[in-house]
């Protein structure tokens, strides 16, 4: 085959609009493991939301969650790797969101808190299938005394989301690594933790080179996949920045995935 390992985003990559994964995608992950590939997903969803849907696919192995920031043995739940914000990071990127008093989340690996308790906040918990905590006090006054914070986001409207997170990407500075992971989300990470150095984790730990591994995404938190990645394709519905470094293949709603596997990851090389 050309590519040995070929890893997917997951939401407006190989889940559908309705949350659902075609069969065409399905029996295309299935023809590309019997012949030896790895097939692996790495979400921007936190671990709890993305691992029983990985496993719906009777996927085995590792799955990437919070853009790669923690990856997990899909079987067992346990986490291998976890790469958290120190104290005074967290605390940076938290006031920069309150400051502006936006919707703000934050993630430790296994649970999410929210500042407000809004139609968006009722949106993303039916997508993710997790409830999240919802104290009174400010997030930023509750930082001491949980587990490392992994990832902040906030949820704004789409005309705002580019200004905010031109904002924040400033303001914050190389310390942190700030993304967007669709049209209404800005996230915020310790800086290097993204989505591209899971899928160089992902090589090493199968003895895979760079070069034979493929990825393909839709959103901004996509790019470091593909531009690490040896084989880069972009779904017909992605951010233009991927579709100028990617091959474009058919949307979501298309089974672009499944066109991406059959027609480049399973070519055989001449």
């Amino acid at each position: 085959m050309k590519y040995d390992l070929f890893v997917s985003d997951f939401d407006g990559t190989l889940v559908r609009k309705d949350g659902t994964v075609s069969e065409e995608n399905r029996r295309a992950i299935e023809a590309f493991r019997k012949k030896g590939g790895v097939f692996a997903v790495c979400s921007g969803r936190m671990l709890p939301s993305i691992l029983p849907r990985v496993r719906e696919l009777g996927l085995g192995g590792i799955v990437g969650a919070i853009q790669g920031a923690i990856l997990a043995e899909i079987d067992t739940g346990k986490i291998i790797r976890c790469n958290a914000f120190s104290h005074l990071c967290a605390l940076r990127a938290v006031t920069a969101a309150e400051r502006r008093g936006l919707h703000t989340h934050i993630y430790t690996e296994d649970q999410f808190y929210s500042n407000m308790d809004d139609v968006f906040l009722e949106f993303y918990e039916k997508i993710c299938g997790v409830r999240a905590e919802r104290p009174r006090e400010p997030l930023s006054s509750l930082l001491s005394g949980l587990k490392p914070i992994v990832k902040v986001i906030v949820m704004l409207e789409k005309e705002k989301r580019d200004g905010v997170y031109r904002e924040m990407k400033e303001e914050l500075g190389e310390e942190f690594y700030v993304t967007c992971s669709s049209d209404w989300m800005v996230e915020i990470l310790p800086a290097g933790q993204n989505k591209g150095t899971a899928v160089e984790y992902l090589c090493r730990h199968y003895g895979i080179p760079l070069e034979k591994s493929a990825a393909i995404g839709d959103a901004l938190n996509d790019y470091e996949m593909l531009e690490r990645a040896g084989g880069k394709f972009a779904v017909e519905n992605a951010e233009e920045r991927l579709k100028e470094i990617a091959v474009t293949v058919p949307s979501c709603e298309e089974h672009g995935v499944a066109a991406a596997i059959r027609k480049y990851a399973m070519k055989e090389e001449l």
